[in-house]
């Protein structure tokens, strides 16, 4: 089958003509000939050439406008280019192998051959040419226009090779079946299952980048399923394993919070492409062992696990090497606050109350609400009406105060200046004490959210301090 119709890019004749004229084999690889299969859209195109990937790249370039810029990595012996939105990478075809305790493999010039071996998996090892006498055909050695066709996930040569040369590929291969709705082939998955442990040698920065990518698809309960019948997860995220199982005692249960963890993180997947309320998503529960406790009265409690599984956040972040910044900080708040809503329907719903949740979820109100919709995951279909139609109180409820106080971007009137200034003081624990009870005032509608009455609490709270303000509160206000 010809597929010149099929490689739509402008970036293909101009390799061919380059190519042409270095007398050089240029054939186009990897995951975009996947993609060109399966009319997918994909800005990552990889070209192989058997010789020199940094010649036909700044010949490539050359063709196209002497001003284009070509990244050349003559360690790697790849060049790379941007060209019409697309990340365009050259690299001469090569054979590798590896050793036991690294996955830097040692790499020599070979043949396109040699080249397509070395691929993860047979959807993967695909090529067209693009220049010769097979211009346009597909080279197909290992059936992977037929795996694409029985949706199938499966290495070129022995899976065992595959896998302890790369370990990384047993992520990647759950991360294919996740995106593309395949199966991976039994006697791959079962020797993902047998190396496993072999996952140790790869860095946490490149384990989440694959997992990530697998908690952006449509559905990631199904890889993080796989990761954790393959013994992967376990490797990374022991945490989340925890969470599996029912205790009964005295015929009281309680739901198994791995699969109702899986069913949140589903759920906030339908609704968002943000990664980091995914992550929420996947930790929102993550302290519930911890905090398990059985009452003969009340049954299964997790008293504080929202609190405790907030400071379980930094500690998984700093393992896997993940953002120690604004990121981590964003799915703490999230864990922490995530049975706030629901408390406020089950109690009064309070000015106080919404007011204090404004102000400590601030811009990400909304995503905390997205999140405590996602977790509703009962199989009573009218507790569910009930739960949202609750939700939908409280939403009525933010929106009021909001119009009315502006509590989002909130700051106390008064600052920790105010406070030594009145008080003649240098820095020291009772500022705190006092700007903590002046906002706890304001939030509690104790005091209008003025400065003037914000002022005036500031000295009354001065004042059950022992301490003796230089002015008239009057003469503060400014």
């Amino acid at each position: 089958m010809n597929y010149q119709n099929y490689l739509n890019h402008p970036i293909y004749p101009i390799v061919a003509e380059a190519a042409d004229s270095l007398g050089l084999e240029a054939y186009v690889v990897g995951g975009v000939v996947r993609d060109v299969v399966m009319r997918r859209h994909n800005t990552d195109i990889d070209i192989v050439t058997v010789g020199s990937g940094i010649a036909l790249a700044t010949a490539t370039a050359a063709l196209i406008s002497p001003d284009l810029h070509v990244n050349i990595y003559k360690n790697f012996g790849t060049a790379q280019f941007r060209f019409h939105d697309s990340d365009i990478e050259f690299v001469g075809a090569r054979k590798e192998s590896y050793r036991q305790d690294s996955r830097k493999p040692i790499v020599e010039d070979g043949t396109l051959e040699d080249d397509q071996l070395r691929r993860d998996f047979t959807i993967n090892a695909m090529a067209i040419a693009l220049n010769g006498p097979q211009r346009y055909e597909l080279i197909d050695p290992f059936d992977g226009l037929g795996d694409i066709q029985c949706k199938i996930i499966r290495t070129p040569c022995d899976p065992d090779k595959t896998f302890s040369d790369d370990p990384l590929r047993m992520m990647r291969a759950i991360r294919f079946a996740t995106q593309l709705n395949f199966d991976i082939y039994p006697e791959t998955f079962e020797s993902i299952q047998r190396n496993a442990h072999r996952l140790e040698i790869i860095s946490s920065e490149r384990i989440v980048e694959e997992f990530n990518k697998i908690l952006l698809c449509i559905r990631p309960s199904r890889g993080i399923k796989l990761l954790d019948e393959a013994g992967l997860l376990a490797q990374f995220l022991p945490e989340i394993i925890s969470l599996k199982g029912v205790d009964i005692i005295n015929g009281k249960g309680h739901k198994d919070n791995f699969l109702h963890t899986l069913e949140v993180v589903d759920n906030i997947a339908m609704s968002t492409t943000n990664l980091w309320l995914v992550w929420a998503a996947l930790l929102h529960d993550i302290a519930k062992p911890l905090t398990k406790r059985f009452d003969p009265a009340a049954g299964w409690t997790f008293h504080g696990h929202e609190v405790v599984g907030s400071k379980m956040v930094s500690k998984i972040f700093h393992r896997l090497h993940m953002p120690n910044n604004e990121k981590m900080k964003y799915v703490q708040k999230l864990v922490g606050l995530h049975l706030r809503p629901i408390a406020l329907v089950e109690d009064t719903i309070t000015d106080s109350a919404v007011r204090r949740l404004l102000f400590e979820a601030g811009e990400d109100i909304d995503d905390l609400m997205m999140l405590c919709e996602a977790d509703v995951t009962s199989k009573n279909s009218s507790k569910i009406h009930r739960c949202f139609r609750n939700f939908e109180k409280v939403r009525e409820k933010l929106i009021e105060i909001e119009e009315k106080d502006r509590m989002r971007n909130w700051r106390p009137p008064i600052t920790g200046e105010d406070i030594m200034t009145t008080f003649d003081l240098t820095p020291c624990r009772e500022i705190g004490i006092i700007k903590e009870a002046v906002s706890n005032a304001i939030l509690d509608c104790e005091i209008d959210n003025t400065r003037e009455a914000a002022l005036q609490r500031m000295i009354d709270e001065g004042r059950k301090l022992g301490l003796t303000p230089l002015h008239n509160p009057s003469e503060q206000i400014s």
